[in-house]
């Protein structure tokens, strides 16, 4: 058995950016039972020179939209980055989902060979589709994810490993 471009992208990144709806739900329940003004949260880090929370959400749903907007050889989507708090984050990610649910198979599959040219900082980076997706794409993606993940744990929230994995 196979598995198509579209199969290893799509549903994959719904499943990882649902994911992050529910624990960013919890963080915010959390703040609130704790009388924890949500900026706190919203605004830690796990390191100086690391992103905060919700660059992390931000740059988890770029990842993919323009991912996937690449591989269909489209163009991408662009989203302010203006999200200060828990709901406004959970609405970035729900339309994320909705645009990723306008992809059809056949936008993406067949992409595997695809020249994907991209400018990160400095650098023009080139890959092929299926390179792309597998060592760029989805690592970024759980990156940002893991990420928000540990800022959220690492501030109390009670978070395990089923709130980042999700029903399976």
């Amino acid at each position: 058995m196979t598995i198509s471009m579209y199969q290893a992208s799509i549903p994959v990144s719904i499943h990882a950016l649902n994911n992050l709806i529910g624990i960013l739900e919890k963080g915010a329940v959390y703040s609130e039972s704790k009388k924890i003004d949500p900026s706190v949260l919203i605004n830690s880090r796990l390191s100086p020179d690391m992103f905060p929370l919700s660059k992390q959400v931000q740059i988890a749903c770029d990842i993919v939209n323009r991912g996937a907007a690449r591989l269909a050889g489209i163009e991408t989507p662009q989203f302010e980055d203006n999200e200060t708090t828990f709901p406004q984050l959970i609405e970035r990610i729900h339309k994320s989902i909705s645009h990723l649910n306008t992809f059809k198979p056949e936008q993406i599959d067949g992409s595997e060979e695809r020249t994907i040219t991209l400018e990160v900082r400095d650098n023009t980076l080139s890959f092929q589709g299926i390179s792309f997706l597998q060592y760029f794409v989805l690592p970024n993606l759980y990156f940002h994810v893991t990420t928000a993940y540990d800022i959220l744990r690492h501030c109390g929230v009670e978070l395990g490993k089923r709130d980042y994995l999700g029903q399976i």
